[in-house]
Parts: C-alpha cells; structure tokens; sequence
C-alpha cells in the first residue's frame, strides 16, 4: 500500500441512511420524481417528519417505513430533488455499499480509487479515537464512488457511507457517526 497524500492530513466524515421511524414532527409533503430518472419532477412523493426530510437533505437518502411507499428510499440530490428509489445511490445511480462507498472531490480522490483509513487521528472534538471504533474504520476497504459537488470537499476530505442509522438520535449517539481528524489513508 502507498499513502496518500501526507500523514496526518486528512479528514474523514462520515454519512447514513435515515430511517423514517426514528423521526418525529409534523408531517410535511414531498414532491418529486417517482423513479430515479425523471426531468422537472412534481409528483407527489407521500408526507413525512419533518426532521427525515431534513436529514435526508443532509445525508442523501431515507428508508421509509410506513404508508404506501413503505421499504422504499426517498433519496435527495441538488440536481435531482427528491426521487423514490428501491436503494440509495451515489451521484452516477450505483447502489451505494456500507463501510465500502465514499465521495470525494475528483481532484483529490478519482472516481473508482480505493482506500483505506490507517491512522484515525482525533475526533471532531479533537479526542483520540476510541479504539473500536477506529478499528472499525481500519477494517474497511472504501472506494470512491461518488463525487463531491465542485469544491464542496476540499483537499484532503474522503466521506464515507455507514449505512442505516440504527436508533433514535444516531447522529448524536452512534459512534461510527463520527469525524477523524489529523486521519492517514493508503491506497489500496
């Protein structure tokens, strides 16, 4: 393996499926397109919580888990909107794989790169990283699939898909919901 850049540079986020019944607050209605290619869509796509709508516009994508859409994704994109889908995608509609997908900026990391986290640095508190948890990450093989916006990443940032949120507050209290600060990667 070669490293990547210098040691210690890099900077590591992370991002998650919500899941519709984690969430709560008032109900509010999507529009959008009913399947993952349409132009200009304004069907409508069902009501949900508030907060998953939010979160999904944050991180992409949300299972939703009642009314007539049930087991389907609502997905987001700035270029899209919202779209109903059987899974979430990256930017090119590939199915994206937990502890294996990752975005970047395509100067920094070129789509179909691979990696892998060796070194976690800190967290976004700037606190050693529990050993767990950065043995998690060193066990991953990530490869880029998906690209930041232009700019949108910067130099020496890699996001990585976890998967499905697993519980109530998960962005608060999942430890793979996380930043590694000061991280090292190697190609793989």
């Amino acid at each position: 393996m070669r490293p990547l850049g210098r040691a210690g540079k890099w900077r590591i986020t992370t991002y998650y499926t919500a899941v519709e019944s984690y969430h709560g607050g008032r109900r509010k209605a999507v529009r959008g397109c009913p399947e993952l290619r349409c132009d200009d869509g304004d069907t409508p796509l069902g009501s949900y919580p508030e907060d998953f709508i939010e979160i999904i516009q944050t991180e992409g994508s949300g299972r939703i888990t009642s009314g007539p859409h049930r087991g389907r994704y609502l997905n987001w994109s700035h270029s899209v909107g919202f779209w109903l889908d059987d899974t979430t995608r990256d930017s090119a509609g590939r199915p994206l794989r937990a502890w294996r997908s990752a975005a970047a900026d395509r100067d920094v990391l070129a789509r179909g790169q691979r990696f892998v986290v060796t070194d976690c640095g800190r967290d976004g508190a700037g606190r050693p990283v529990e050993d767990e948890v950065c043995e998690r990450f060193r066990r991953a093989s990530w490869t880029v699939t998906d690209l930041f916006r232009p700019g949108y990443g910067g130099e020496h940032h890699a996001d990585v898909y976890i998967g499905e949120e697993t519980g109530p507050g998960f962005a608060r209290s999942a430890p793979w919901y996380t930043t590694l600060r000061d991280a090292t990667i190697h190609l793989a």
